[in-house]
């Protein structure tokens, strides 16, 4: 799996991922023009769409319904490092008794993401300071 950046400016990057394109922007307030979502707010979106993913198959596989399936995900901000220190997933799923409604809590603590962010991934950075090659 891997997603290409290209930076565009101020504070503006566009993503690249199998052919799909989306843009990283920050708030005026931020030095940007609000063109996309922050990093965080994809962070979330990544949590959440996982999290409805693994909601909607588990609905599906036993043939409940799963069109009126909704997903918000909050989070807090914490200090020292600075990072993204609570999140809430909050699944709505109409029409659940208890049983399916354990069954899809069970779903979505398996998404990928999810179990990412709870077990710490190692991170490897490297950066590269390509020389071009000076034509003379």
């Amino acid at each position: 799996m891997e997603v290409t950046i290209r930076h565009l400016g101020d504070v503006k990057f566009e993503a690249n991922a199998r052919g799909h394109r989306v843009i990283c922007d920050q708030p005026p307030g931020n030095g940007g023009a609000d063109s996309g979502m922050t990093p965080p707010e994809y962070l979330l979106v990544s949590l959440g769409t996982c999290a409805g993913f693994y909601a909607a198959q588990y609905l599906k596989t036993r043939s409940l319904p799963f069109g009126d399936l909704d997903v918000k995900v909050s989070a807090e901000k914490a200090t020292q490092p600075a990072r993204l220190g609570q999140f809430r997933i909050e699944v709505t799923a109409p029409g659940l008794d208890p049983q399916h409604q354990a069954g899809v809590l069970r779903a979505v603590k398996a998404c990928l993401i999810h179990n990412t962010l709870i077990h710490e991934p190692a991170i490897e950075t490297v950066v590269n300071t390509p020389v071009e090659a000076h034509v003379g």
